[in-house]
């Protein structure tokens, strides 16, 4: 993360020097409610029925059983996790699963370098129930199967056949992070005793073969935070299944999104409403945000979620308020946008153009939670 720029005083500058591992013990207590860096946001939504901060503005991009703006590709229903890719012309692509049972995959949009929509199309398709996942170093989309024997799937944007990644395990995935320094890959399951696995390739970046395992956590008293070994598990089963591991490991209550960053790999759980940051290098877990610890926290329904350039989580909601919050490195969290008349739906698949400055994400049912999902782009001054 960039939090440099974040903190004025020399003394504070000098800290953040030495990295990610002093910001999380430096503010050791979980994320409390406060005022967003971006201001509060507007009373009234916009035409697209978006609460932004001022200086922001939104579109939609796409609407489920109508054609993505500018092309003739068709939609799908219950757009989920989604992700951004650079592309060699200077625009990049937004991917996006589809989280209906039998007919899932996932499809991408193309943008050229000034934001205009060029293209749409399907990049996977014949699978079940896709959620969430996660992108790749390499530029390749990871889409996540969410049932019991559900599996990950490595999607290309260059028209190449998606692959199934069998060996990452099958269970019901919700997403994926790839940690490029430490050549591993860690995902998350929605189950209410779920698990949390890492995948280490036999010959990175190759996800054709390699070692799954789960997490088991030695907690600290309170529970916050704790250290974690791994244990090696099959990959045909989940681990909360098999008699075998299910004793030893450690369940999370509904694993949802995850996202790696400068070190650290954030994860979301929905049961319990905690964001957790997991840093490899050290083996060390701690909760960094506990809706049960401020029960007037704008954030509840934690989902999917990305890091800004700034080093900000944006955490989504699933249903709610409707609200994307956000997560400061000094562990502030506030209501970043809102989502007017969606109730009975949920916010997915945020993520940020590579430059930084357009934040994408869906309503999974759209109006009235009746079905018909939509697509935003939010644009703006995000703070770098």
């Amino acid at each position: 993360m960039k939090r440099r720029d974040l903190l004025r005083t020399s003394a504070a500058t000098a800290a953040f020097a030495l990295g990610s591992r002093f910001w999380r013990h430096a503010f050791a207590a979980p994320a409390h409610p406060g005022a967003s860096p971006y201001g509060p946001i507007a009373a009234t939504p916009d035409a697209n029925g978006l609460r932004l901060p001022a200086g922001f503005t939104s579109r939609v991009i796409a609407v489920t059983g109508l054609p993505v703006t500018g092309t003739s590709h068709i939609w799908h229903a219950a757009p989920d996790g989604g992700a951004c890719f650079p592309l060699d012309d200077g625009g990049w692509a937004y991917t996006s699963n589809s989280e209906i049972p039998l007919i899932g995959g996932a499809a991408m949009v193309r943008f050229d370098a000034a934001g205009r929509v060029t293209g749409a199309r399907t990049i996977l398709s014949g699978t079940t129930s896709n959620c969430a996942g996660g992108p790749t170093p390499w530029g390749t989309w990871l889409s996540c199967e969410e049932w019991d024997g559900g599996n990950v799937f490595e999607c290309y944007l260059d028209g190449r056949q998606a692959a199934r990644r069998s060996d990452l395990g099958t269970f019901a995935h919700e997403a994926v992070a790839v940690d490029p320094a430490g050549r591993r890959l860690y995902l998350t399951e929605d189950r209410p005793k779920g698990r949390f696995y890492r995948f280490t390739p036999d010959c990175y970046p190759s996800l054709a073969d390699g070692r799954l395992e789960a997490a088991r956590v030695s907690w600290s008293a309170d529970g916050l935070s704790g250290t974690v070994s791994w244990v090696r598990v099959e990959k045909w089963l989940s681990a909360s299944l098999n008699p075998f591991t299910s004793g030893q490991t450690t369940a999370f209550d509904g694993g949802e999104g995850c996202w790696y960053d400068d070190g650290v790999v954030y994860f979301t759980t929905k049961g319990d409403n905690r964001v957790w940051a997991y840093t490899p290098a050290s083996s060390s877990l701690e909760c960094i945000y506990a809706a049960d610890l401020y029960p007037a926290s704008p954030l509840r329904g934690v989902d999917n979620l990305v890091v800004s350039r700034s080093g900000d989580l944006f955490v989504a909601e699933d249903g709610d308020d409707m609200q994307i919050c956000l997560i400061t490195p000094a562990r502030v969290v506030a209501p970043f946008l809102q989502i007017e008349g969606h109730a009975g739906s949920e916010i997915t698949g945020p993520a940020f153009s590579p430059a930084g400055d357009r934040l994408y994400f869906s309503s999974q049912r759209g109006l009235g939670g009746l079905g018909i999902g939509m697509t935003f782009e939010v644009s703006g001054p995000f703070r770098g």
